[in-house]
């Protein structure tokens, strides 16, 4: 353990102590969100990037040693672990390398060399790599011809024994290790249109004769190109430098006294490489590029979700939510601030029914009888149709509306869950509800639904599922902890992502809750059936909600740290009711800083990191981390694609970032794209290095194309 410690340490660059802690922590059932709120001292305040890379590091580790192991232990069986061997595998720095070491002693299906060595030919083979004298060669052959038949001429013994050599090469582990390293560095991946006929869209026509490194491919072509092959619209392989690699392979068998230099040595190699090293390592580098491409597109997927998660509420509104459609007509669903479902309607104010006065009269009785001053539209199908018919309503009462991405509110609409909450509504009417609570509180909305649903990210669908839902998950519990859940009003499938609590436990609470009434203390969900003290320690301090019989639930100060925050009040004179008092709390935010920190930590016996929290959290109870970001954009005019100019400046909402740019709802049905290039004046790396989802931008119209349905966009104003 001490050695993964310190290998640990030195390649993420933290102190052994804390990566020490960490390992600790996490294998004593503690969660990352609680580990990096909650024990910052013995940490020396990791965050949850940082715990979470040396969690992932530290398993790796294991493995690694757990395959050297398994890997000794077969060949000690076998008979076949040397000083040397068991030297190599301990020097071993990745999984890879000692795949490659164990490589030559796998049990093979059959195969050339294997055939050639039943035919007892391998002390040729070793006689050829030795140096032969070509004129003793055809000599020494003779001696493996039988009587049986199994070696028939001088010709088939040695062309059984370079076949031996070939497998021998094909195994050896250092050259494998310069190949790769070698063909990482300069080989090239080419794709040639196969089937241009199955491309109908033309999806794929940049990559129809298409050529560059293996080491400069970004991820999102990877996938493409990964895709356009599995539909048989292109074909792809690898190029590399032929004489650079049969070069590699003599110069390592030379260096290594397992060959002398002969013209049959040369034979071998190239007939090694091109049968047996080419296909093989082509394979791992497809399957390296597919597997980091796959990670980076994880990685947008999740930087992407934590922006849409973290999305700012629109707090203390009742909003009317309209789910758009033509045939069957609009839902319009009202909800209340809290997010209770009030009242619906069902208007028709699209083709074939055309009914525009009655819709209108509908809307506008809702809006006026519930008080609404808001309404949230579903950008599906019919969007901009009833953003049109929203924006023309003559009513004598302000209003403002906003486009909202619906992506997975279907999902939830016909979800178990949805339909517990309201059983006697139709899915549609239950995607209405789904919409106005998503601009209402977008993360108590959106983890109700599979993260894969919500639609942000690039090719999702190609990259692996389970890897994909893992990662996701990580970050909706990130969130949920950095935001904090109200016990009191948080529904199940909110409070499951708090640290600590699964999701029969976050059933159970609900239950608790409807059957008791409110909590007046976080100490109470120890009532609770299934919430014992190691669920408490982890939960509670994520669980906030207003209470005067527990004033720092509404802060995310811990349990274990009440008797330390009342007294650093004391020290000023107040108790903890009086952080809920604006008056006085706007004092002791005034007061605090004049404490002396050092004499209280002393004091207290409180660590630094847990003191500074605590005052934090004393200046702002209640705080949202939401809150510091920008308001959604509400429409007050209606653009339709044709009425879109070039150099026009609009005020826009970013949807989606990928590895090429970002989308960006303007206020059409059709999102702009502003590439990479467009993004700033100084070269940008990545999209998200300078944009993310949610995020309001001021962009310029470069170019419209109606008959594509495309347009594309700049932030070089």
């Amino acid at each position: 353990m001490n050695k993964i410690i310190k290998k640990i340490s030195k390649k993420l660059s933290i102190k052994e102590d804390a990566v020490n802690s960490v390992i600790e922590l996490l294998e004593d059932g503690n969660t990352i969100p609680f580990i990096a709120r909650y024990r910052k001292e013995m940490t020396n305040g990791l965050d949850e990037t940082e715990i979470r890379n040396i969690d992932e590091e530290n398993e790796y580790l294991k493995n690694l040693n757990q395959r050297k192991q398994e890997v000794k232990n077969t060949l000690s069986k076998k008979d076949k672990l040397t000083e040397e061997i068991t030297e190599k595998l301990n020097d071993a720095k990745t999984l890879q390398e000692v795949e490659d070491i164990y490589r030559p002693f796998k049990e093979k299906r059959e195969t050339r060399a294997t055939k050639a060595i039943d035919k007892g030919l391998k002390p040729l083979a070793e006689y050829i790599l030795q140096g032969y004298q070509p004129e003793e060669l055809k000599k020494k052959a003779e001696e493996f011809i039988d009587d049986e038949d199994k070696v028939e001429n001088v010709e088939e013994a040695i062309s059984g024994a370079e076949d031996i050599i070939a497998d021998i090469i094909s195994n050896n582990s250092v050259v494998r290790k310069k190949l790769r390293k070698e063909m990482k560095e300069n080989s090239s991946i080419l794709s040639k249109e196969k089937d241009s006929q199955k491309d109908e869209k033309n999806t794929y026509e940049l990559y129809y004769d298409y050529k560059e490194k293996i080491k400069k491919i970004p991820d999102h072509r990877v996938l493409a190109i990964n895709r356009a092959e599995e539909e048989e619209v292109l074909s792809i392989k690898l190029e590399h430098d032929e004489e650079k690699m049969f070069e590699i392979i003599e110069d390592t068998l030379l260096s290594e006294n397992v060959a002398v230099k002969t013209e049959i040595l040369t034979e071998v190699i190239e007939d090694s490489y091109k049968r047996l090293i080419e296909p093989s390592l082509d394979r791992e580098l497809r399957n390296l590029l597919t597997d980091r491409a796959e990670k980076g597109a994880i990685e947008i997927f999740k930087d992407n979700l934590r922006a849409l998660l973290l999305t700012p509420p629109y707090k203390g509104h009742k909003i009317l939510g309209i789910d758009p459609g033509f045939r069957s007509g609009c839902k319009a669903a009202v909800i209340d601030e809290m997010g209770n479902f009030i009242e619906y309607k069902t208007i028709y104010p699209h083709p074939p029914q055309k009914q525009n006065e009655k819709a209108a009269q509908k809307i506008k009785k809702l809006l006026i009888d519930n008080d609404i001053d808001t309404i949230a539209i579903g950008n599906g199908t019919a969007s901009r149709e009833t953003e049109m018919f929203v924006a023309d309503l003559k009513i004598d009462k302000d209003y403002k509306y906003i486009i909202v991405n619906e992506a997975g509110a279907s999902v939830y609409s016909a979800s178990e869950e949805a339909i517990r909450e309201f059983p006697d509504l139709d899915v549609s009417v239950r995607g209405a509800i789904s919409i106005a609570r998503r601009l209402q509180d977008p993360l108590s909305e959106l983890v109700k639904i599979d993260p894969r649903s919500i639609g942000v990210g690039q090719y999702q669908h190609d990259v692996n599922q389970t890897d994909l839902k893992e990662s996701l998950d990580e970050v909706v519990e990130s969130v949920v902890n950095q935001v904090g859940v109200n016990l009191n009003t948080g529904s199940a499938s909110l409070l499951q992502y708090v640290s600590g609590i699964s999701s029969s436990v976050a059933e159970k609470i609900v239950d608790y809750r409807q059957e008791n009434g409110e909590f007046e203390k976080r100490s109470e969900i120890k009532e609770v059936y299934g919430v014992g003290a190691k669920t408490f320690e982890q939960a509670s301090g994520f669980l906030k909600f207003h209470s005067e019989k527990d004033p720092f639930a509404y802060t995310f100060i811990h349990p274990e740290s009440y008797e330390e925050a009342q007294q650093i009040l004391k020290e000023l004179g107040y108790v903890p009711q009086d952080i809920l008092n604006k008056e006085k709390l706007k004092n002791i935010r005034q007061e605090i800083d004049t404490i002396d920190k050092k004499e209280l930590i002393n004091k207290q016996e409180i660590g630094k990191y847990t003191y500074e929290d605590i005052i934090k959290n004393l200046k702002k109870p209640g705080l949202d981390p939401r809150d510091k970001l920008p308001d959604p954009i509400f429409k007050n005019e209606v653009l339709k694609l044709e009425d879109l100019e070039i150099g026009m400046i609009l005020k826009g909402t970013v949807r989606n970032v990928v590895d090429f740019g970002a989308f960006v709802d303007i206020g059409v049905k059709q999102d702009g794209l502003i590439h990479i290039s467009e993004l700033s004046y100084k070269y940008v790396e990545h999209p998200l290095d300078v944009i993310s989802v949610g995020d309001t931008v001021r962009v310029k119209i470069i170019d419209v194309d109606e008959k594509r349905n495309r347009i594309s966009l700049s932030r070089k104003l």
